[in-house]
């Protein structure tokens, strides 16, 4: 997987910084997630625009 197809930045969307391609979720704050003990599934759930690929790609960017 490619994690280029799942993750973006755009100037116009949280000062630059990398989302999630059709969310105004960041990177750093799903990694926040994952370090403050949620599981993937907990992620999933509570942010139904994410799909699995989107998540394992802000994994593999780590």
């Amino acid at each position: 997987m490619n994690w280029r197809n799942h993750i973006e930045t755009n100037d116009q969307i949280l000062v630059g910084k990398p989302i999630v391609k059709g969310t105004r979720l960041s990177v750093e704050h799903i990694i926040g997630l994952l370090a403050a003990g949620w599981t993937e599934q907990q992620i999933l759930e509570n942010y139904p625009r994410l799909s699995t690929e989107s998540l394992q790609a802000v994994l593999q960017k780590l």
